[in-house]
């Protein structure tokens, strides 16, 4: 198998690439010890001519090669000409964002395209090499440490398998879509997964993502100046934000609100990393913002979402006629409408809710309205379930 560890090399094989209507893409990395994914090996392969096999027209990349510039790879994923494939592309996009500044385009993520297709929520790489490239993989070498040196043929034979058999898988899902006339439903997702803002972490919204069971907007207040503080932190050192202050070390301080460092040596949560001198400052200035914080700025959890009266039975009927209409078009449920999603709808209230936009609507969100309205019914018998005008 070809193995890339310089410059010209990757430029080479870069160059072949960008004259390709596609390559396929895989990336092996860690991030248990840093804020940032750690890349240790990219997989590129694009379609084979005639006479042509894996050992030139599949490459691994190695970037911890020494002395290797990344440049004429993030050149071809800027590439316009050339669609990028990816299975479940979103962490090796965060990757690729963070290196390049910028997502590559245009891309086209198997997962989505397989419950587009009807394959199943969330299908794994291996179950559509199985049903689709007719293949079997060996996972064995999935819990390698990439970041290792050297890796043995195995690992890296498994690696390459990931971007080797995606090319079948993307041949004919892509096929399919062309056929049914669904393409445009897969680039409409692919227009989130482009987007910077799915990768940009603005530290001042990190507090969302801390679960607390408390919602008073005076300890909110507190949690997202420690939730931004521990963000900034671990951004700058490049590790996990853990590391340096659990969730129920953050919500133990705002809850307890330390003014100094004896208060805050009380914490029985705090870890080592968080006593620190430099630390434990940020921490108390952090609290002490949230403290100051004016009332009107002050953070707030909506309220749950309450069903109107009535809304519940009518949830139950669009999630009837959910199920019937996901099965005639031969898309999963899941990616139409969550359960949320259909009591929103039920009430009234669907502003913002995907179902109602786009390709959602005409497979399921049209009736819906309908249904609501008491423009149609359901009708159940053997045969399943219909719909009847009113």
């Amino acid at each position: 198998m070809q193995i890339i560890t310089t410059t010209e090399d990757l430029a080479r094989f870069c160059s072949d690439c960008a004259k390709a209507p596609y390559v396929t893409v895989d990336t092996e990395f860690l991030r248990e010890r840093t804020y940032y994914a750690q890349l240790c090996l990219v997989q590129l392969a694009r379609p084979a001519g005639a006479g042509e096999s894996d050992e030139t027209t599949a490459a691994i990349i190695d970037p911890l090669a020494k002395g290797l510039s990344l440049d004429p790879l993030f050149e071809l994923l800027r590439n316009r000409d050339v669609m990028k494939v990816f299975h479940a592309a979103r962490q090796d996009l965060e990757i690729f964002y963070t290196l390049m500044g910028e997502v590559p385009e245009p891309i086209f993520d198997t997962q989505v395209a397989a419950m587009v297709c009807g394959l199943g929520d969330q299908a794994s790489y291996e179950s559509l090499v199985r049903r689709v490239a007719r293949e079997g993989m060996d996972k064995s070498a999935r819990f390698t440490d990439w970041s290792r040196r050297p890796l043995s043929e195995k690992q890296l034979s498994y690696a390459l398998a990931d971007v080797t058999h995606l090319r079948v898988i993307y041949e004919q899902l892509s096929a399919q879509l062309a056929e049914s006339g669904r393409t445009g439903w897969v680039d409409e997702e692919m227009d989130i997964l482009t987007s910077p803002a799915t990768y940009d972490m603005d530290p001042e919204e990190a507090w969302r993502r801390v679960k607390t069971r408390t919602t008073a907007p005076k300890f909110l207040a507190i949690v997202r100046e420690l939730a931004a503080w521990r963000e900034r932190q671990a951004r700058e050192r490049d590790v996990p934000r853990n590391r340096l202050l659990k969730d129920d070390a953050l919500l133990e301080i705002a809850s307890n609100k330390p003014t100094n460092l004896e208060e805050l040596g009380r914490s029985r949560l705090l870890q080592r990393e968080g006593r620190k001198s430099d630390m434990s400052d940020g921490i108390l200035k952090a609290v002490a913002a949230g403290i100051a914080c004016p009332p009107e700025k002050r953070p707030s959890v909506p309220e749950p979402f309450v069903p109107k009266p009535g809304g519940q039975a009518l949830g139950d009927l669009l999630r009837v006629l959910l199920k019937a209409k996901s099965e005639a078009a031969g898309v999963a449920p899941r990616l139409i409408a969550s359960s949320a999603d259909l009591d929103r709808i039920a009430s009234g209230e669907d502003e913002g809710v995907p179902a109602m936009t786009g390709w959602r609507h005409e497979v399921f969100g049209r009736d819906a309205e309908r249904l609501r309205e008491g423009r149609i019914a359901l009708s159940a018998s053997r045969g399943g379930v219909r719909l009847i005008e009113i």
